[in-house]
């Protein structure tokens, strides 16, 4: 069994950049057991425009028992 974490990144709104470095987010998960699963943007796929404003990480680990 996995336990899952998703990690909001909000984008920037005139740029479109995201507000915090997603890279050091997963390796500071990764340090804390976390294994990195994807990146989606939910917003993107529903708003229909070509710009979203934020983005989800999905990150695993199995369940300590």
């Amino acid at each position: 069994m996995y336990e899952y974490k998703f990690v909001k990144i909000e984008l920037k709104k005139l740029s479109g950049k995201p507000k915090e470095d997603y890279r050091e987010v997963i390796k500071n998960h990764a340090n804390e057991g976390w294994r990195f699963v994807q990146i989606f943007s939910p917003d993107f796929v529903t708003s229909g425009v070509a710009v979203g404003s934020y983005f989800e990480l999905i990150f695993e680990r199995p369940i300590k028992q």
